[in-house]
């Protein structure tokens, strides 16, 4: 027997709220019952926005609250337009119903705006410079075809000019909240995706509404709809368990570009220029080139300081890619490859100053046992201050690297053939937690190459250890060979 899964609370309201405003649909729009009903969404979504803060219990209630307020004061917009329209025959605008809607669109970005600020732990310089590239576009869009006729209508009245300007305005502040939250990072939640989808839904219809009444009269139909959709899937979103980890603060993380961004920047960045061609077929005499120019020279700025944001990440990227390249992870000291570049370096600049070049390796005593007793944990901090120690006593230009395991190699440039045993006992006795190495020192003869005077310092280490340990040897002078090699011909090139 299938067994069903038990619905919740948010599921049972999007489809009671669903089903009800299908039957507002589906009612004449002069009913005055048809309206009481849109209404009455309105003002329960508003109560399933609260019963929905007290039942999941956000840590910021409050941004939750402000939805709220909005949509209680756009349902009773709705109230008073319907007095206006059944019962005072009000024909005119503005009109006290303007008041009410206006009032509910500030609220609707406080509330986007307290939580987008609760989900960013830090400054989100790339999420704010493409938003803010987003935002111009549309704003230029919205200032050319919506805001910039009714500006220009003589017919209007400074007051009426001024609400009818004051609609476009405000669905552009939340259109900016929109955008803003969209490049924030956080979770994306069931919650989030039913808010996202509120906000859209009322935009939508908002737009609509203002580009139909560009050219005829709206009554009713599918905007209506959209209005609807954004108070039940509003209230839904806060009835959804998700909604807690909503506007908690989102984690580090790395940026990503990802194509979905850069294709969005891209149209953007291009609305200016459609804006331009746009108005150059149709009103070539009345170009609104303050404004596109303006809004062009921002975005340029704007995108400027998105590129200039993404390279100086990459050049960061690329000097910890260079770092991790040439640094042992643990000790932090250069690893093997670094010792051998610069020792090949070291030793060709030789050729040409003369300075004496010597290498030393240099071994803990009883590394393993130490780790063994102690642990991995004890093993590391010993390496890492041994590392520490030994490279305090070292001059500028030396080089102490990890050469593998618990051995390192040190890289001594202009110390003399007397001088280098003396510079490694300090070293020694600079050995952290009471520990001790063995060490084998070699001098660079002028001529051998880069391996071969690294073996002979190997070997040396070798007589240390063999020798009691806790010591340094230095290596023999090279046996002559029986024809003089030039430097090239050794493998060091300058």
């Amino acid at each position: 027997m299938i067994r069903l899964r038990r619905w919740r609370l948010w599921q049972w309201w999007l489809l009671g709220g669903g089903m009800v405003s299908a039957v507002y649909l589906a009612m004449p729009s002069e009913n005055p019952w048809a309206w009481a009903l849109y209404s009455a969404i309105g003002f329960v979504s508003a109560a399933a926005l609260v019963v929905g803060v007290r039942r999941n219990r956000p840590r910021r209630p409050g941004l939750w609250y402000s939805f709220a307020a909005a949509v209680t004061l756009a349902a009773s917009g709705d109230v008073i337009y319907q007095l206006q329209y059944f019962s005072w025959g009000w024909d005119t605008f503005p009109a006290p119903a303007d008041i009410s809607y206006l009032a509910a669109y500030p609220l609707y970005a406080l509330g986007a705006y307290q939580l987008i600020k609760g989900r960013i732990s830090g400054r989100d310089r790339a999420g704010l410079l493409d938003a803010a590239i987003v935002s111009v576009s549309l704003s230029l869009l919205a200032w050319s075809f919506l805001m910039r006729p009714i500006a220009a209508d003589e017919s209007l009245s400074v007051l009426e000019r001024l609400v009818a300007l004051a609609y476009p305005a405000v669905d552009l502040l939340l259109l900016i909240m929109l955008v803003r939250l969209l490049t924030t990072p956080g979770a994306r939640t069931a919650s989030y995706r039913l808010l996202v989808a509120a906000l859209a839904a009322q935009l939508v219809s908002d737009i609509g509404f203002a580009v139909v009444n560009m050219f005829t009269v709206y009554t009713d139909g599918v905007f209506d709809a959209g209005w609807l959709a954004a108070y039940v899937l509003l209230a839904a979103s806060a009835l959804h368990p998700s909604m807690r980890a909503l506007s908690e603060v989102a984690p580090d993380r790395a940026e990503r570009f990802t194509r979905n961004r850069l294709t969005l920047l891209a149209v953007a960045a291009l609305l200016a220029p459609v804006v331009l061609i746009v108005q150059g077929v149709t009103t070539p005499d009345d170009i609104d080139w303050p404004a596109i120019a303006g809004s062009s020279a921002v975005l340029f700025l704007l995108v400027l300081a998105r590129m200039s944001g993404l390279i100086a990440r990459i050049q960061d990227q690329a000097a910890q890619l260079r770092a991790l390249a040439h640094n042992d992870a643990l000790t932090g000291v250069p690893n093997r490859r670094a010792w051998d570049l610069e020792l090949s370096r070291e030793m060709a600049k030789a050729v040409r100053s003369g300075e004496p070049v010597a290498v030393a390796l240099l071994d803990l005593d009883h590394f393993k046992q130490f780790n063994d007793a102690n642990g991995h944990p004890a093993g590391d901090r010993l390496l890492k201050e041994a590392a520490a120690a030994w490279s305090d006593q070292l001059r500028t230009g030396d080089l102490l690297a990890r050469y593998g395991g618990e051995e390192f190699g040190v890289l001594l440039v202009g110390e003399s053939v007397a001088a280098a045993p003396a510079m490694l006992e300090r070293m020694r006795a600079a050995t952290p937690l009471g520990r001790t190495f063995s060490g084998g020192l070699a001098v660079w003869d002028g001529h051998e190459m880069p391996e071969q005077l690294v073996g002979r310092a190997d070997e040396a280490l070798y007589e240390a250890k063999n020798g009691g340990r806790d010591r340094v040897v230095a290596a023999g002078p090279v046996p002559a060979p029986a024809t003089t090699a030039s430097p090239a011909a050794a493998g060091v090139s300058a």
